[in-house]
């Protein structure tokens, strides 16, 4: 009997010690979730893209004559002074350079005017001719008349045929300097320069065309370098100023430009230094074009145009046609009601997040402003200082509840 009496005390402390060990392993255990805060402080929504620096006011030099252009001496990157710089040298071409079916139709040009002057010497021949034979009826008849034996009246038409026929004279005559003139254009066409004497006196030094630059800057690339013989109008190369009309071009989508003014504040990052360079917006094209993405997909893109605000030592090494990234600012405001975009979810048609209380998450419908993608501009709803669950998942509901997942 004692026995059992002193059994019963560690029985009942064994059932305990179970009992105990059980409600502990099956009560429910708050979930870890990552927790954020609402605070206040600076905001901006921006667009960001992918942009190529250029220069502005790009020249373009090009052949003002058809010609031979000699090899270019200048290299990208050397500098160059308007109107004192000779960035290249062209002679003039030799004319005689004709395709077959030109010279037969110039030399069939020059045996129709030599025609067309033999026609009209001809006439004028027969215009003399008439003329002799009218001013000897002329006299005959002034003879005549003179005696009475003819009218004043055959007089006169004697008279007015010896005018025609002069006048008759004197057309032949312009006639034939009308003729002349067109052999000398037709034989104008034939030149020919195959006399070596005569096409070097005309391709010489004095003849060489200089071409000057057309602006102050620098040579950004060039076209045409080896010599060649070139049409009219043909480029050869392009000169810019880098340290003064440097600029950067973006293709945004049109969705995306439509957010975008003329003034908005840009942040040009990753273009080779740790130093973001600022910039403004300074023009943005009223129109679209299509282009295709990397996977193909069809997009309208509108070109906006990026100036740089800073002074030009801090973008130095900065060329034309390099890619930097851009961050056009569309909204900012230095002192906003700011919540972690990743503690946003849908409810009811509108947003809402997790507050922690006391260590139990509570739904709390929020209005949200604007929204970057990570913080998002709290309109309503929420106050300064509060903590929100961050990445809530489907596991959290009203007055579940959480503690801080630990920081590694």
């Amino acid at each position: 009997m004692a026995r059992r009496r002193s059994r019963l005390p560690l029985t009942l402390g064994a059932i305990v010690i179970v009992a105990g060990a059980l409600t502990a392993a099956f009560w429910p255990q708050p979930t870890l979730v990552d927790l954020g805060t609402v605070a206040r402080g600076p905001m901006m929504q921006t667009i960001d893209e992918e942009g190529r620096t250029q220069v502005r006011d790009a020249y373009v030099v090009s052949t003002p004559v058809a010609g031979r252009l000699l090899r270019v001496e200048v290299e990208p990157g050397d500098p160059v002074i308007r109107g004192e710089t000779q960035v290249a040298v062209m002679e003039p071409l030799n004319p005689a350079a004709l395709d077959i079916s030109s010279r037969e139709q110039a030399r069939a040009a020059v045996a129709a005017a030599e025609a067309a002057l033999r026609v009209s010497q001809a006439d004028r021949n027969a215009a003399l001719a008439n003329q002799d034979l009218a001013r000897a009826d002329l006299d005959r008849a002034r003879q005549l008349a003179e005696s009475g034996t003819v009218s004043a009246a055959a007089l006169e038409r004697a008279q007015r045929a010896a005018r025609a026929a002069d006048a008759t004279v004197d057309t032949a005559e312009a006639a034939i300097a009308m003729r002349e003139a067109d052999l000398d254009i037709a034989q104008a066409r034939l030149i020919s320069f195959d006399d070596q004497g005569l096409w070097g006196a005309i391709a010489n030094d004095d003849h060489a065309i200089p071409l000057m630059a057309p602006a102050d800057g620098t040579i950004l690339q060039v076209i045409q370098q080896s010599e060649t013989t070139l049409g009219a109008g043909t480029p050869i190369m392009e000169i810019g100023n880098i340290e003064g009309d440097l600029a950067v071009t973006v293709a945004l989508l049109s969705t995306d430009a439509v957010q975008v003014s003329p003034g908005d504040r840009v942040i040009i990052e990753n273009w080779g230094q740790p130093v973001p360079l600022p910039g403004v917006v300074t023009r943005i094209d009223p129109f679209g074009t299509t282009q295709y993405s990397a996977l193909g997909v069809q997009e309208q893109r509108v070109n906006v145009l990026v100036d740089f605000t800073g002074p030009g030592e801090d973008r130095e090494g900065l060329g034309h046609g390099f890619r930097v990234e851009l961050r056009i600012v569309v909204w900012e405001d230095t002192d906003a009601l700011i919540v972690p975009s990743a503690a946003l979810f849908r409810a009811a048609g509108g947003w809402a997040v997790f507050v922690v209380e006391n260590g139990t998450a509570t739904t709390r419908p929020v209005e949200i402003g604007h929204n970057n993608g990570i913080e998002a501009e709290v309109v309503s709803g929420l106050s300064e200082s509060e903590t929100v669950i961050l990445y809530p998942s489907a596991a959290i509901s009203e007055g579940h509840s959480v503690a801080q997942r630990a920081v590694n």
